[in-house]
């Protein structure tokens, strides 16, 4: 068994979107450093997977979504 974590998760600076199957609650985030590559990758996901734009990320904070 692994041990919990015990400090809270910080994100790096960049465009996240959250990946995950159909119907589930729960998915996935990934991270890309430009809009361009984010986008791009929203059009590569999006055929299998549900696809939610999280938006930009700096300093560790949610800019806009």
């Amino acid at each position: 068994m692994a041990r919990p974590v015990t400090r809270p998760v910080t994100l790096k600076d960049g465009y996240y979107l959250e990946v995950r199957h159909r119907g589930e609650q729960r998915g996935i985030k990934i991270r890309r450093d430009t809009k361009e590559q984010m986008n791009a990758a929203i059009k590569q996901y999006e055929i299998c997977y549900d696809v939610k734009k999280i938006g930009k990320v700096e300093k560790g904070e949610i800019v806009n979504s």
